[in-house]
């Protein structure tokens, strides 16, 4: 007679996983070093973020705390962010932390774009105009013939300029 408490054989054993003390407190040390990334953060870029009501008066509450009261604020909020879902949060921080490169990166692909449009002419306007639709093909022609007259002059590189600010503006609208 089998027993009640047993498995049939064909059921599979569920599977437990231990988490060791020390990896349970580097998670909530985690999740307040988060916590306290986001109070260092602005009111105004705050409520960007996606946080839950709660949390958001909390962290709002620790901006206002000085010394002590700011220390016990910081370990509230990270006990109120172990029961929510962090990846968003997270991703909005990073996103937060990485718009400058994102900027920088973007005016790094319109500088090469500039110099190619100043050195292969045509094919690389061809390019810009399948990226922006809208622009002026007959001025880009125009500021790369000059941009290079004024190379060759040894002048000041005034079209070199305007052609960037060109792709530049045409960039902000897209």
């Amino acid at each position: 007679m089998a027993r009640k408490n047993q498995k049939a054989p064909w059921e599979e054993e569920e599977e437990i996983i231990w988490v060791s003390k020390t990896e349970m407190k580097q998670d909530m040390e985690a999740l307040q070093k988060l916590g306290e990334e986001l109070v260092a953060l602005k009111p105004g870029v705050l409520d960007k973020f996606p946080l839950p009501e709660d949390l958001a008066d909390a962290i709002k509450d620790a901006q206002r705390f000085k010394n002590e009261a700011k220390r016990r604020q910081l370990q509230y909020i990270g006990k109120v962010m172990r029961q929510i879902e962090i990846e968003p949060i997270q991703a909005a921080l990073d996103k937060h932390h990485n718009k400058h490169s994102q900027a920088s990166a973007e005016l790094h692909k319109l500088e090469e774009l500039r110099d190619r449009v100043v050195a292969e002419g045509d094919s690389a306007i061809e390019e810009v105009l399948s990226l922006y639709p809208e622009a002026d093909r007959q001025r880009l022609r125009q500021l790369a013939r000059q941009a290079n007259k004024e190379k060759a002059a040894s002048k000041p590189p005034k079209a070199y300029r305007e052609i960037f600010q060109i792709l530049k503006d045409l960039n902000s609208e897209a």
